[in-house]
């Protein structure tokens, strides 16, 4: 053995590790989609267009009810008092 060279080193049981491969499994929403779209949805990429898509109106609609949906809420020239009737 020579004094310049490094010792090797072998730790049992690392000759029978396998490599782990990750596959990438389908989330359960875009699954959903999918099966339940009666057939007009047929992979993973339409689903997520789908799903953007989906957000995408939510977000808009939800911007329109916050913002622009209380046009005549301050007007008070429109509310009539009728008085009580006893």
């Amino acid at each position: 053995m020579d004094y310049n060279e490094r010792p090797k080193i072998v730790f049992e049981g690392e000759e029978f590790q396998q490599s782990r491969s990750f596959q990438r499994s389908t989330p359960k929403i875009v699954g959903w989609v999918i099966k339940y779209s009666g057939g007009l949805i047929k992979d993973e990429k339409q689903a997520n267009y789908v799903l953007i898509g989906f957000v995408t109106v939510t977000i808009v609609i939800s911007l329109f009810l916050i913002f622009g949906g209380g046009g005549s809420v301050g007007n008070t020239k429109d509310i009539k008092i009728l008085p009580a009737v006893l």
